[in-house]
């Protein structure tokens, strides 16, 4: 079944490379950025949409990492809270009751 998964992955990044190789042929026209105080270069329509894309991905990711990490951080935080809370309970279940 992984070999099935390999294939299909392989299948969707080839669609996706033809789909950009075609998309970048058909708009070919060169156009440049301006910012505020700066301008870009003259590229291709589908150079800055790929790169528009691939900086969002890219960024995503970067962004998904660091909320993972939180997290990550997060739980093993809690996970030695709980260890000593259990210890604590083990040793407070371990004494001889007391009674007034």
């Amino acid at each position: 079944m992984a070999w099935l998964q390999k294939v299909i992955l392989a299948l969707v990044v080839i669609f996706l490379i033809l789909v950009a190789l075609i998309f970048s042929l058909n708009n070919q026209e060169t156009v440049s950025l301006n910012f505020l105080f700066f301008q870009t270069a003259s590229y291709g329509v589908a150079f800055w949409l790929i790169l528009a894309f691939v900086a969002g991905a890219v960024i995503g990711i970067l962004v998904t990492t660091v909320a993972t990490l939180k997290v990550s951080a997060e739980r093993r935080q809690l996970r030695r809270k709980l260890s000593q809370a259990e210890k604590s309970l083990n040793k407070a279940s371990s004494e001889p009751a007391r009674t007034h």
